[in-house]
C-alpha cells in the first residue's frame, strides 16, 4: 500500500489481482487518485467510531482496477484484520447469479421466460392468493381467492410472482402462513422439495405480474434451474459460471481450509442494539438457496460484474449473449412498479429505480436521490454486500461488509458518492465494451 499527500491508495501488484481484473493508475481511466483515496479516509471514520466491522471496498473502470482496500477487522470478536481475500455472506446478490443461470438455460432452449412455473413444479399450477379486505366496522381481514393465473419464470426473475419474504410482507396472512410452514429467514436445513412443497400450499401475496414485491421469487427459479437441469443450483453454476469464470472462492458454503477468511459482524448492531445472526455457511446447506445462499470475494464478484459490463463476456470466454443481459437490464415493470414499494425504495431508500431480470436498473440519470448515469444495473445483500455497474461510465464497483443492520442503506449511498465524485475525465462514450 503506497500513501501519497496523506491519501492511501491502493496499487495493484501482479499478486493481488492474479484471480481479479488487470489494474492501472486510476488516472489511466479517467479517475482521480486524491478523491478515490476518500474513501478509505471515510469508511475507517466509520470502522474507528465501531459502527462497521471492517470492509472491502473495489472500484474498476475499463476493465481495470484503480482502487482495492481493506479496512477493520474481518472478525471483530478476534480482532483479525480485514483482508482484501476475505469471503463475505453474499446473502441476496446470490440473485443475480441464479438469475444468470436460467438465462443460460434459456438461451439454450430449455426454458421460455412465458413458461408457467408449474411446468417445471407442478405444485405451483393452482395457486391461491390472500386478499385482504376492510369489514363494515373497519376490521382488516384476509380471504383466500384461486390466483388470476399462474406465475411464469419471468414473474420469478423479475419478482412480480407473488412470493414475498415474510420479515417484510404487509400481508399478515400469508405472513403467518409462513412462519407456520417454516420459511422465515434462509431455511437452509429444508430440502429443495421441502422448500418448493410447503411454498406452493401457502398463499401468494399478489396475482401474479400485478405487484412488484420482493422475496423468495429467486428461491424458486433456482429450484427451476434444478429441474431442468437435474442437478443442484450449486454445481451447475461452478460448471457453467464459477470456474470458467475463475470465482474460486465463490461457493455455497465454506469450506474448513478457508474458515479462517470469512468475514463476520459485530454480535449485537451498533445502531440498535439488537443481536446479530448470520447465514451459518460451515457447511454445505441442506438446499442451495437461489436467493441468499452463496458467498464470494471481492475479486470473484468483479469478475461476475465485468462479465455482465462486457455484453455476457470476458477474457474471450462467453457466458451471455450482449442481447441477453440488455434485456436483463432493461426496466421489466413499468407502472407495476408504482403499485407499492419500488427497487430503488428498498435498496437505497431512493426513488428512481426499476426492476429488470435479476438486478434494479436506474431508468434516468436524474430522478434518484444518488450519483449515477441512466441504465446502471446493481444489487446488494442483507449482509451489507452491494456492487453496481455503470455502462454509459464503464464502471464496476463492490462494497463488502457482515454489517446486516438499516444502516447498510446508508453505507451504499455513501460509497456510490465517493466513487462518482472521482470521475474526472469528460463524458464517457456510449459504448460499454472495456476491452476489444
Amino acid at each position: 500500500m503506497r500513501r501519497f499527500l496523506g491519501i492511501v491508495l491502493v496499487f495493484a501488484s501482479a499478486a493481488a489481482w492474479a484471480d481479479a481484473l488487470p489494474s492501472a493508475r486510476p488516472e489511466d481511466v479517467g479517475l482521480s487518485s486524491e478523491r478515490l483515496g476518500r474513501i478509505g479516509k471515510v469508511f475507517q471514520r466509520e470502522v474507528d467510531a465501531k459502527k462497521l466491522p471492517g470492509a472491502v471496498a473495489l472500484v474498476a473502470r475499463k476493465g481495470r482496477i484503480v482502487y482495492f482496500e481493506a479496512l477493520g477487522a474481518r472478525d471483530p470478536r478476534s480482532g483479525a484484520p480485514m483482508s482484501r481475500d476475505a469471503i463475505f455472506r453474499m446473502y441476496s446478490m446470490t440473485k443475480p447469479f441464479a438469475s444468470v443461470a436460467a438465462m443460460m438455460l434459456a438461451e439454450e432452449g430449455k426454458i421460455v421466460l412465458t413458461d408457467p412455473v408449474s411446468k417445471y413444479l407442478p405444485g405451483f399450477a393452482k395457486m391461491q392468493v390472500s386478499v385482504p379486505r376492510v369489514d363494515s366496522t373497519g376490521r382488516l381481514t384476509y380471504e383466500t381467492a384461486p390466483a388470476k393465473r399462474e406465475m411464469t419464470v419471468y414473474d420469478l426473475l423479475r419478482h412480480t410472482s407473488g412470493l414475498v419474504y415474510a420479515e417484510f410482507t404487509p400481508n399478515g396472512a400469508v405472513k403467518e402462513a409462513y412462519e407456520k410452514a417454516g420459511l422465515l429467514g434462509t431455511a437452509t436445513s429444508l430440502t429443495a422439495a421441502e422448500q418448493v412443497e410447503r411454498l406452493s400450499k401457502a398463499p401468494l401475496a399478489h396475482d401474479p405480474a400485478e405487484v412488484w414485491e420482493y422475496g423468495l421469487s429467486v428461491d424458486v427459479l433456482g429450484r427451476v434451474v434444478e429441474a431442468v437441469t437435474g442437478t443442484r443450483l450449486a454445481d451447475f453454476l461452478e460448471v457453467r459460471l464459477f470456474k470458467p469464470l475463475k470465482m474460486a472462492d465463490t461457493a455455497f458454503f465454506v469450506p474448513r481450509e478457508k474458515k479462517g477468511r470469512l468475514a463476520e459482524a459485530f454480535p449485537n448492531d451498533p445502531s440498535t442494539g439488537t443481536a446479530i445472526k448470520m447465514l451459518d455457511v460451515g457447511a454445505p446447506p441442506g438446499n442451495d438457496m437461489g436467493g441468499s445462499g452463496s458467498v464470494a470475494t471481492a475479486s470473484d464478484y468483479v469478475r461476475f460484474a465485468q462479465m455482465m459490463l462486457d455484453g455476457g463476456q470476458l477474457e474471450g470466454t462467453r457466458y451471455l449473449s450482449r442481447t441477453t443481459v440488455a434485456l436483463m437490464t432493461s426496466d421489466h415493470l413499468g407502472k407495476i412498479k408504482d403499485n407499492g414499494m419500488t427497487p430503488g425504495e428498498l435498496l437505497l431508500g431512493v426513488r428512481g429505480y426499476t426492476f429488470g431480470l435479476g438486478f434494479s436498473v436506474r431508468l434516468e440519470d436524474g430522478f434518484a436521490a444518488t450519483p449515477g448515469r441512466a441504465g446502471e444495473f446493481m444489487w446488494g445483500g442483507a449482509g451489507g454486500t452491494f456492487f453496481w455497474v455503470d455502462p454509459k461510465e464503464q464502471l464496476v464497483a463492490v462494497l463488502l461488509t457482515q454489517a446486516p443492520g438499516p444502516t447498510r442503506v446508508y453505507y451504499r449511498k455513501l460509497f456510490k458518492q465517493l466513487v462518482y465524485q472521482a470521475i474526472a475525465d469528460e463524458l464517457a462514450p456510449a459504448m460499454s465494451a472495456s476491452r476489444p
